[in-house]
């Protein structure tokens, strides 16, 4: 990975720890998706007027990763309504670095030196253990002390759609012929079909489109930067290998946790704060290696 596309994908990290802040913040997970999804139509919508149309062997990926995008996000929300922010968050995403890594050496032939391959483990492995370093003796547990079985269930769920869509996206946007292109339609099509997924999925219907107005404001900021940050990564998975690109991307979760206890009033322990160093120790292997 060049100096440039790993800086790139820093600012995805960024973004993505910040779009996550927000959606965790809007107590209605129906709404928060659709809002953000309505960003994504809105956003991705002026990008495919100015870039075109991506090249016609890259139409089923653009199709398959919507529908995974959509599924991960009603995922994530749950997750979010069910768990704590700086438990979810590093659990799914280190699931999906080492779903990712395993898939693209194993089935896409991409080869990673032993630096590398150390490294993504670290990061890995920094993560999953965040993720069970959460309130208590248990990281399963939640304030009260009752098992929080749906909020790790969820985020499992979680992690296993993003590493999907990832590598989806990652063979697709290598044969649209122009990156920009494919990241404008899949955010068309997550644009219309998430809205209609959370609709069918509303107890009230005649009231949703009220719900979602309620939240619209952080709901389309949050889409918005949701785009950026997935836009990039993108981008960068076309020209850098897919396992790199996934765990640099991670370094979000370093910034989740300090999210998590500054405005989620979420604890962060000593322990945690040794597991988020060796993480970044691991993201540095990985691009030395």
């Amino acid at each position: 990975m060049t100096v440039g596309v790993s800086l790139a994908v820093l600012l995805a990290a960024v973004l993505h720890s910040a779009w996550n802040a927000i959606a965790k913040g809007i107590p209605d997970r129906l709404a928060s998706s659709t809002m953000i999804a309505l960003a994504y139509l809105v956003s991705g919508g002026l990008g495919a007027v100015v870039c075109g149309i991506p090249l016609q062997d890259s139409w089923p990926y653009v199709v398959g990763s919507a529908v995974l995008q959509t599924c991960y996000l009603i995922l994530l929300t749950t997750s979010y309504k069910h768990g704590d922010f700086s438990q979810v968050y590093p659990l799914a995403r280190g699931l999906a670095v080492l779903l990712v890594t395993a898939i693209a050496i194993t089935f896409l032939a991409e080869a990673l030196s032993l630096w590398q391959l150390a490294g993504v483990a670290v990061v890995a492995g920094s993560l999953l253990s965040l993720a069970l370093t959460g309130h208590g003796k248990d990281a399963t547990t939640n304030r009260k002390g009752t098992t929080n079985r749906k909020g790790t269930a969820f985020a499992v769920l979680t992690g296993a759609a993003i590493a999907a869509y990832t590598l989806v996206d990652g063979v697709g946007v290598r044969q649209s012929g122009d990156p920009l292109a494919y990241i404008s339609w899949l955010f068309v099509f997550q644009g219309l079909l998430i809205p209609l997924v959370c609709w069918g999925m509303a107890a009230d219907r005649r009231r949703f489109p009220q719900r979602v107005a309620r939240y619209w404001k952080p709901g389309f900021l949050g889409g918005v930067l949701s785009m950026l940050a997935y836009g990039i990564v993108v981008w960068a998975q076309s020209l850098a290998p897919l396992a790199l690109v996934s765990a640099l991307r991670e370094t979000s979760v370093l910034l989740a946790g300090l999210i998590g206890v500054v405005f989620f009033k979420e604890r962060f322990s000593r322990l945690r704060l040794t597991l988020t160093v060796v993480a970044v120790a691991g993201i540095a292997a990985i691009q030395l290696g």
